[in-house]
């Protein structure tokens, strides 16, 4: 009890200081789902110091699977009361605007009010139609405004100028691919300086910046894709390092299709273990499992003698590493990538 009592304190501490510094201000997001695998996904990057101690910009968004996704930024709470009010209204089967309505009547942050809120909510209608809708308050900073279309919402505030919004638009509508492609793409359309101006003078558009997907049928805790980058150093773009993840991430999940599936790492992205599951084809011999940074540093030398192996992780590890699996005769039988959040 203690240890709870210290946390909420100290979390309530952070969100005030970032109230008095002007940097409760989350910036440019996107939520969208679809309608055709009914995944749904969320977003975005914000040029906030100190989002590390946070988790980073990801605690804006807020996911139930196969039901819809929000994103909740400008001045928040810390908890994220306004998010989970929301949540537990979506959870009832509240429309998007409903929800909109609602925050704006029962406001649940102590810090600012209903107009320094922004939000962006997408979902599924009773007969699986995608519903979107976007609320910008009038006190949030400028830049701001939202952009609300059939199956997504992008939002943002604080920002260079109009465009940034715009660019994020077009790049999702323009990507042809899954739903994670739509939204990486759209994320990749507010790279530039400045992009949350108060990055502008570090030649970045932010300092913090995630991207997740959930199937229809993913646990809340355990996304399909998830990639949060919570803080760079100086001068360093967020963006770039969720390209270089996602990028990875695409290139094993492939590359676990053309291998006809002999072989599958669950979960990836991982957290502090992954699981090495052989199929029967592969043969009955015993395999060598590898496990490697990508500047060649071994990690882990085991040997799989079982179907499902789990290998646990240290986890200072890096962001990447490598994964390759050679039979007794010391022929590769595996190689793929496994991301580490």
């Amino acid at each position: 009890m203690k240890s709870t009592i210290t946390t909420r304190f100290l979390l309530f501490f952070l969100a005030f200081n970032y109230l008095l510094t002007g940097n409760a201000q989350d910036t440019f997001s996107i939520v969208a789902v679809d309608q055709e695998t009914g995944e749904i996904g969320s977003a975005g990057a914000s040029c906030v110091d100190g989002a590390a101690s946070i988790g980073g910009v990801i605690i804006i968004s807020g996911i139930i699977p196969g039901r819809g996704a929000i994103n909740g930024q400008a001045t928040i709470c810390i908890p994220h009361t306004n998010l989970d009010y929301a949540i537990g209204q979506m959870n009832t089967g509240k429309s998007p605007q409903e929800i909109l309505d609602l925050l704006y009547a029962n406001d649940q942050c102590q810090f600012g009010s209903n107009e320094t809120r922004q939000y962006g909510i997408v979902d599924f209608d009773p007969d699986g139609n995608p519903r979107s809708a976007g609320f910008t308050g009038l006190d949030a900073f400028d830049w701001k405004g939202h952009i609300v279309g059939d199956n997504y919402a992008i939002q943002g505030n604080i920002l260079l100028d109009d465009t940034i919004l715009a660019q994020m638009e077009a790049n999702f509508n323009s990507t042809s691919g899954s739903l994670a492609e739509k939204l990486m793409a759209a994320l990749q359309g507010a790279n530039v300086p400045g992009a949350d101006s108060r990055c502008l003078n570090r030649g970045t558009s932010s300092t913090s910046a995630f991207l997740r997907v959930f199937k229809p049928d993913d646990d809340v805790n355990n996304p399909f894709l998830e990639i949060n980058v919570a803080e760079m150093p100086f001068g360093e773009e967020p963006i770039d390092s969720v390209q270089t993840l996602f990028d990875e991430w695409f290139v094993t999940s492939t590359n676990e299709v053309s291998i006809g599936k002999l072989v599958k790492i669950f979960p990836n992205p991982a957290l502090d273990h992954f699981t090495i599951s052989l199929n029967e084809k592969i043969g009955t011999e015993p395999l060598d499992l590898t496990v490697y940074t990508i500047t060649g540093k071994e990690m882990v030398n085991q040997r799989l003698t079982e179907t499902n192996t789990r290998i646990d992780l240290d986890t200072k590890m890096q962001n990447l590493l490598i994964v390759k699996i050679t039979n007794q005769n010391g022929e590769i039988e595996y190689t793929g990538k496994i991301i580490i959040q």
